[in-house]
């Protein structure tokens, strides 16, 4: 089954560190941009980091500064380590892979849940 599977989230004060893994059941060499998204409560989903397959990587102003995705394809995992965390990137955090085209590759899994506060 296509799936992946997000760890790392937790309780957490403000200015404190967190990192993300996503491990995908398949190979991600030929995923176009694997990306991590957040949900708030009552909010919509969005982007807060992508990084495509020659490890280019994007961010909104939000977050820029203070959260860097990587992916190791060999180990079909994408990584987001956020630093400076504030009460604001309190949400569930989730993984997927996009093609060229924009569709997303996964179902959406759980995520896991971040909470900032002091």
């Amino acid at each position: 089954q296509v799936q992946v599977v997000e760890s790392g989230g937790g309780l957490v004060q403000p200015g404190g560190s967190l990192r993300f893994s996503c491990a995908a059941s398949g190979s991600i060499n030929s995923i176009y941009a694997m990306g991590w998204y957040r949900q708030a409560p009552g909010k919509h989903r969005e982007l807060v980091a992508t990084v495509t397959s020659n490890t280019n990587t994007n961010y909104p102003d939000s977050v820029k500064g203070r959260f860097t995705i990587s992916r190791d394809n060999a180990k079909n995992t994408v990584y987001l380590q956020m630093n400076s965390l504030k009460p604001e990137d309190t949400a569930v955090y989730y993984c997927n892979g996009r093609y060229y085209g924009g569709l997303y590759v996964y179902p959406w899994g759980q995520g896991t849940q971040v909470t900032v506060s002091s």
